[in-house]
């Protein structure tokens, strides 16, 4: 796929189930380590090739736009000289090379409504999208080459997402096995790491002004039943952060230096 391709986040959502870690964040900007999910999410896709990111921002987009527009004075050390206009030298840089286009798109819009008022910033023949709040280790290059090779519209990677409560295994009405938390859920559950083709945006998305289109429910669930949505199976790490259960346990492995998803040096 073109390294061009521009890569999706959507990074709107309030996080009210993680509200000890997010009271005053996007849930985007709720950090792993000293750094926000968001950014993990694209230091993925940057070591797959990708440098171009389409933010699309609504709750408290200012503490998003904020930490980017700082980035370079967060991480390098530099001499400010105020009495020469606040003149700035940086002595050292940063390693992103990264592009990013920071898209307003409503503080309450559905998932769906917010891609589709994206779409004069996807310049390329396909896209990625993903959540902002998940990690794995999504092979993004397999995604890309599986979409391409399928012919489909869209490709959306398939996980065995980690349940929650204990699984039983039952023969008729005896208990013979007992799993306890956690576990991995034999099915498949959308793991948010997609690829489309561009018409995806005009046809199947609705207008720019309808806010209510969410992604999940009408546009993917037509999308399927047209016969144009293909599956990327990934049979190993991703983990959602829904819950401040899911905020421990990310920044548990993280502080370990056991963070699956970190593949860059």
């Amino acid at each position: 796929m073109d390294p061009q391709t521009p890569v999706v986040i959507l990074c709107g959502g309030k996080g009210t189930r993680i509200r000890e870690a997010s009271e005053s964040l996007p849930k985007a900007m709720v950090e792993i380590g000293d750094r926000p999910i968001v950014w993990h999410i694209m230091k993925t896709y940057r070591e797959h090739g990708f440098r171009r990111f389409v933010l699309c921002l609504g709750y408290k987009s200012w503490a998003i736009k904020e930490y980017f527009l700082d980035y370079r004075a967060r991480s390098a050390d530099f001499t400010l000289s105020m009495s020469d206009r606040h003149r700035i030298d940086f002595h050292n840089g940063v390693d992103e090379d990264w592009e990013i286009t920071f898209a307003e798109t409503g503080l309450e819009a559905a998932t769906g409504s917010r891609v589709r008022k994206i779409a004069q910033y996807v310049d390329t023949e396909n896209f990625f999208l993903t959540y902002g709040d998940g990690v794995g280790t999504v092979d993004i290059t397999a995604l890309a080459k599986e979409h391409e090779q399928s012919g489909k519209i869209g490709t959306v990677t398939g996980v065995h997402p980690t349940s929650k409560f204990g699984e039983m295994n039952v023969e008729g009405e005896r208990v013979v096995e007992f799993n306890e938390k956690p576990t991995q859920v034999t099915g498949f559950v959308s793991g948010g790491y997609f690829a489309f083709r561009r018409e995806f945006l005009d046809s199947y998305l609705g207008e720019p002004d309808d806010d209510g289109v969410w992604l999940e429910h009408e546009p993917l669930q037509r999308l399927a039943r047209d016969g144009q949505l293909n599956v990327h199976r990934h049979e190993d790490f991703w983990s959602a952060m829904d819950t401040f259960k899911d905020f421990e346990y990310l920044n548990s492995l993280w502080a370990r230096d056991q963070a699956p998803w970190k593949i860059w040096a």
